[in-house]
């Protein structure tokens, strides 16, 4: 799937190509929410008043419908399975207002709903026959780029009310009435209570094209995030989500090779193994190969706005390992891995060697960087291309903390220091690629130093540092920064850059403004 950013223009990306997809080892194409049968249904047959004729809804109706019908076909041309995601509840407005819906449709349990939902079902279909099946989610609703229709869902977490009927319904629509799949994301829902979990799977009786969907990791995908505890549980067969451009590590800009820590286990996570858990998903397609449904991935996109890149080497290896293991668990991720070194990039001895401990490296360089082996930092200090304020340990024990994670900082730099030196040594047959590997670590690179000096800046504040001390700080601060702009104009190839500002979705304080309160500390008494 590429996830396009809401309310901006699409991606210009090769995985909006089936032919591409199947050429890297995917069976199936999932189109993002924007592109999902559900916004093209034109509702003639059943009401006409819904989207007029002549009129500016069932103009963009209609468009959006022949572009569907382009997309299906080319995926059929290439022999790639078609698949769309979905928002539930999601309806026409016009429907809504007039039949008086906007109270009740968001519960599935509500007649009318039920029935209008049923008829939503049977018109894609209908009007979308090559559609081998739906992605759906009830964690959100996107309408961004939807401004003809209306979603809402009710009791997203309660199993009985919202969960288990809705599934159920469309179970029966899908799978049993049509003979296709129903993939049901539990994200947002029911993806980190065990027991809800398990209280679904019990409440919806199994069918062959019914598949759950759950994250590799509980919540987002923030590296550190606990191993998700749903993961080779219930009676259903699972289809495991994997981020390839990570949208709170980069999303592409630098290194970060997450498909090992994925596939094997990530270090974090080992202690898992100790009790007897999964703790891995190369460990549940072994244990679990009737459960395991395979690997869908978030090939590129997720998040909010930028870093925006102009190349996407390191996406692409992430996909290709995730999607060639996929097809045989029992391979060794390392196996997978050589076989891109070798096939695709033409790499061989010392210059493959090179680039896996680059590509290893940097899984603990982007995870060291803006988060802790040792402490649970809160990873939405940072998020997509923005900065906020890191918030550390309190306690007793808090200065000893600290300072296992500023040493930790230092660790990352070091890491990121080391894959820059390798990008350089490494023989890229093809130039191009060469020039955008040493441009995307040096990124990095740079990177992370303006991270260690943001940790640097909050533990100093903490602990009420002296003025001098501050202003040292300050003055480190702002040369990382003015090196990091430099970028564009050192390495042209280089993504976009990060700003010097918080998230406008929070948590507060951004750089913005919590820099200039240090600044007005470090004024000399």
């Amino acid at each position: 799937m590429v996830h396009h950013n809401p309310g901006e223009p699409p991606y210009e990306t090769k995985y909006e190509s089936p032919g591409v997809i199947r050429a890297m080892g995917f069976g199936g194409k999932v189109y993002h929410l924007f592109d999902s049968p559900m916004l093209a249904v034109n509702w003639e047959a059943v009401d006409p008043d819904i989207f007029p004729k002549d009129s500016d809804a069932r103009a963009w109706v209609d468009a959006k419908a022949a572009r569907i019908d382009a997309q299906h076909a080319a995926c059929a041309a290439a022999g790639v399975g078609i698949y769309a995601m979905s928002d539930l509840v999601l309806f026409p407005r016009r429907l809504v207002e007039k039949y008086n819906l906007g109270r009740e449709m968001g519960n599935p349990l509500n007649p009318s709903t039920a029935h209008f939902l049923r008829l939503l079902v049977a018109q894609m279909f209908d009007r979308f026959p090559l559609l081998d099946g739906l992605v759906v989610r009830i964690g959100e609703t996107y309408l961004h780029d939807a401004p003809w229709h209306v979603g809402k869902i009710e009791n997203r977490n309660d199993w009985r009310a919202t969960i288990a009927p809705l599934m159920r319904l469309m179970r029966e629509e899908l799978c049993v009435k049509r003979g296709r799949h129903l993939i049901f994301r539990a994200w947002l829902s029911f993806d980190t209570d065990l027991e809800t979990y398990r209280a679904v799977s019990d409440a919806v009786e199994p069918h062959p094209l019914l598949t759950i969907s759950v994250k590799h990791c509980e919540g987002d995908f923030h590296r550190g995030n606990p191993f998700s505890k749903v993961i080779g549980e219930g009676r259903h067969r699972q289809l495991i989500e994997v981020q390839c451009a990570r949208e709170y590590e980069g999303k592409g800009a630098y290194p970060n090779y997450i498909a090992r820590g994925v596939i094997e286990g990530f270090a974090e996570h080992r202690r898992l193994a100790e009790r007897g858990a999964l703790w891995s998903i190369g460990e549940f397609a072994r244990a679990r190969p009737d459960l395991f449904a395979g690997v869908w991935t978030w090939s590129r996109g997720g998040g909010w706005q930028g870093p925006y890149i102009k190349n996407e080497f390191w996406c692409d290896l992430n996909a290709w390992v995730m999607a060639r293991w996929a097809a045989d668990p029992a391979q060794p991720e390392e196996a997978v891995f050589a076989r891109h070194a070798a096939d695709v990039l033409g790499l061989r001895g010392a210059d493959a060697a090179r680039f896996r401990r680059l590509c290893l490296l940097s899984s603990d360089a982007a995870f060291l960087g803006r988060r802790s082996a040792c402490c649970d930092i809160d990873p939405w200090w940072s998020r997509d291309e923005f900065f906020g304020k890191p918030v550390l340990p309190d306690g007793a024990d808090c200065g000893e903390k600290t300072g296992r994670i500023l040493s930790e900082k230092d660790e990352a730099v070091a890491m990121w220091e080391e894959i820059a030196a390798l990008s350089a040594q490494i023989g890229f047959p093809d130039g191009e690629t060469k020039v955008h590997v040493v441009a995307s670590c040096e990124y990095g690179l740079r990177l992370c130093r303006i991270m260690r000096a943001i940790f640097r800046l909050a533990a100093a504040e903490s602990r009420d540092a002296r003025p001098g001390e501050l202003r040292a700080l300050l003055g480190d601060y702002d040369e990382v920064w003015r090196s990091y702009r430099r970028l564009p104009e050192d390495h042209p190839s280089c993504a976009t850059l990060y700003k010097e500002r918080g998230s406008p979705w929070g948590p507060p304080p951004g750089v913005e403004a919590w820099i200039p309160r240090l600044r007005e500390k470090a004024v000399p008494f």
